[in-house]
């Protein structure tokens, strides 16, 4: 079993799943619009940065979804996914998809944007295996905070191990895509790392490096 392994934000989708979804809830009205804009703003920048408290921004972030109950939250959800996600479906995706998955590999998408939010956009990609930041449940309903290890930096790689471990799996030959130097962890782990759209901070490394850098903005 080869790996293919995706970022999602930035990487298979235009733009950032995790920030669009604190928009939605602002213009619906489902949290203080001004100050849930700015504070999901700051938390942008910090992560654009490399300086982002990724247990800060999961207080913040899941909070929501310990407010509202899973019918009441299914149904913002599938409205979100169609209005803010569809349509940011990079343009050169879905063939990077088809190439990996023709050529026998197993896809997977790893993210630090959370299981809620991101489970149904793996399915609209077509991509089976998820490694996303897990909110903890009880009883059947989200209780604001994280499940284990959030998914994001030395946190994917983490993650990805676990899931070899648990799949009989080995990095062997795998491919990771990613726009953003905060995948470098993960990005240094794979044979094949390769950058998409990549900011700066990560164009840099994949020059000095000899990467390839590919735009799936523009088409793969």
């Amino acid at each position: 079993m080869r790996l293919a392994i995706f970022d999602l934000d930035n990487t298979l989708l235009t733009s950032d799943s995790d920030h669009l979804w604190g928009e939605f809830l602002a213009e619906r009205g489902y949290v203080d619009g001004d100050h849930y804009r700015r504070e999901n703003d700051r938390f942008l920048e910090a992560y654009k940065a490399g300086e982002l408290d990724i247990h800060e921004f999961l207080r913040f972030s899941l909070r929501v979804l310990s407010e509202h109950d899973s019918n009441e939250l299914a149904r913002i959800r599938a409205a979100f996914i169609e209005e803010k996600i569809a349509p940011i479906v990079a343009p050169g995706a879905p063939a990077l998809l088809a190439r990996h998955r023709d050529a026998g590999d197993h896809l997977m998408i790893i993210t630090a944007t959370n299981r809620f939010v991101t489970e149904p956009i793996a399915r609209l990609l077509g991509v089976g295996s998820l490694l996303a930041t897990d909110p903890e449940m009880k009883d059947g309903r989200y209780t604001g905070d994280v499940a284990g290890t959030p998914c994001f930096r030395e946190g994917k790689v983490t993650r990805l191990h676990a899931w070899l471990a648990e799949n009989a799996g080995t990095l062997d030959d795998a491919w990771f895509y990613s726009d953003s130097h905060n995948d470098l962890p993960l990005l240094e782990e794979v044979d094949h790392p390769v950058a998409v759209d990549p900011d700066r901070q990560l164009a840099d490394v994949a020059r000095s490096r000899q990467w390839p850098v590919i735009s799936l903005h523009e088409g793969a």
